[in-house]
């Protein structure tokens, strides 16, 4: 398919007969093809519909703002609508936000550099040098913000200064400090954090070597959006691996390094394709695995 000409809407409204019929004839009388549905009910009484339709542009008898603007009015006002058009062609501006550990960020930036993650990495922003290099190898801006515990207000405030303007998404790819509420309300919905457990288990600190003193079984890694509570945010991906007694904690260590970055380019590259609807503290993930 090509996305140069791809656009992507996404639905969420009460449950009733007719949505799928009315946007269909919408967009087929403005010459638009449709290539992809995907809908979900939370409950077929009295429940909430949810969307995710992709169509093709270069017929469209109009421009991409009157389109969207007779959708609003002629579609999305009578059902009430919360709902977003967006275009493949504008890769959303991407910023990283990393600490020491440099697996899940290097797994981000390889997967951007080959084409394979339709992000545009503008900036990935550290609390340590460690991954400096790195990221100047594959032609990425750095920034070095130091955090301590006299300067975390004025740390959050310089991020927040180089996110200004053209940050579409936020990544903590292993990043080590929580964040304000301030900080968050400032990137709703749109801070997705990689979690080295199956949340909610083992949280905190060394949670490889507490994983293997319990002798557990499986472990795994959780991506989610951020919200002011701690690791509680709507889950996008999860995935885990099979361990045995036989694994010490440096295999764990090694094993869990391995999911984290593939869960966590899922979970971005998701929400890079609008893959992703939020129904109260749940995710609907339209997405193919």
């Amino acid at each position: 398919m090509n996305t140069e000409t791809t656009a992507r809407l996404l639905i969420s409204c009460d449950d009733k007969p007719g949505i799928v019929a009315t946007v269909s004839n919408f967009l087929y009388h403005h010459g638009a093809n449709i290539t992809a549905l995907d809908q979900h009910s939370s409950d077929p009484e009295d429940g909430t519909f949810l969307m995710r339709l992709e169509f093709q542009t270069p017929h469209l008898n109009t421009s991409q703002s009157l389109l969207e603007q007779a959708f609003a009015e002629n579609v999305a006002k009578p059902y009430n609508m919360d709902w977003k058009i967006s275009y493949a062609a504008r890769h959303k501006r991407t910023a990283i936000l990393v600490s020491k550990q440099d697996h899940a960020l290097l797994e981000l930036l390889w997967r951007c550099s080959r084409g394979q993650l339709p992000i545009d990495i503008t900036q990935v922003i550290s609390n340590h040098t460690d991954v400096e290099a790195a990221v100047k190898s594959f032609g990425a801006t750095f920034h070095h913000v130091p955090v301590n515990a006299g300067n975390k207000v004025q740390a959050e405030n310089k991020i927040l200064e180089l996110l200004s303007g053209d940050t579409d998404l936020v990544v903590l790819a292993r990043y080590m400090q929580i964040l304000s509420a301030n900080f968050i309300s400032h990137f709703p919905n749109r801070i997705i954090n990689i979690h080295h457990s199956f949340l909610p288990a083992f949280v905190g600190a060394d949670p490889y070597r507490r994983a293997a003193e319990r002798g557990v079984k499986i472990i795994g890694a959780t991506a989610h959006y951020v919200t002011e509570d701690l690791d509680e945010g709507p889950i996008i991906e999860q995935d885990v691996k099979r361990v045995s007694h036989r694994h010490d904690v440096e295999e764990l260590k090694e094993f869990g390094r391995d999911i984290e970055r593939n869960v966590l380019a899922r979970a971005v590259r998701w929400h890079a394709e609008d893959r992703i609807l939020l129904h109260q503290n749940r995710t609907v993930v339209f997405a193919e695995w």
